[in-house]
């Protein structure tokens, strides 16, 4: 059974965990500014929400990629990047609708959340469980846009 990265904005706090989290399993480095993981600053309701690729079933970076360097890893159901195929030609950059997928401009090539090879750095770091790793079905595009509908509705005032 696949598992994916679940992400609960109420419980955010914006500490970045995740971000640092994610950047020194993938660079060996705490710098968020290489974290495939990102958290968005809503300043105007007062609160931050951590994004990042869905690994959707109907992966639109995976399918429109004209070299077949993203692919399927059976084992988590993670799309991941093979960066000795990928040519830098950001086409999945494009068709990805949520915007997930990155160009990399210091190694030429695209970079997205692979979910760590089944052990997500950014769930594991994150203090308030905002971000958890469960049962794929319980999360994907529907979740996406219904997590979209709630979080574009205004604050409750105080």
């Amino acid at each position: 059974m696949w598992k994916s990265l679940y992400i609960d904005p109420a419980k955010c706090t914006g500490c970045l965990q995740c971000e640092m989290a994610c950047s020194y399993e993938h660079t060996g480095v705490i710098n968020p500014s290489n974290s495939l993981i990102k958290v968005f600053n809503f300043e105007h309701e007062g609160r931050k929400v951590p994004y990042t690729c869905t690994q959707c079933t109907d992966a639109w970076c995976m399918h429109s990629c004209p070299v077949d360097a993203i692919r399927l890893d059976l084992t988590t159901g993670a799309k991941v990047v093979f960066e000795d195929t990928c040519v830098g030609c950001k086409v999945c950059t494009i068709a990805c609708p949520f915007g997930t997928v990155n160009y990399n401009q210091a190694t030429g090539k695209v970079q997205k959340c692979d979910l760590c090879e089944g052990d997500p750095a950014c769930a594991k770091a994150c203090p308030t469980g905002a971000i958890t790793y469960v049962d794929a079905n319980w999360t994907g595009l529907g979740r996406m846009q219904a997590w979209a509908a709630k979080a574009n509705t205004p604050a409750a005032a105080a």
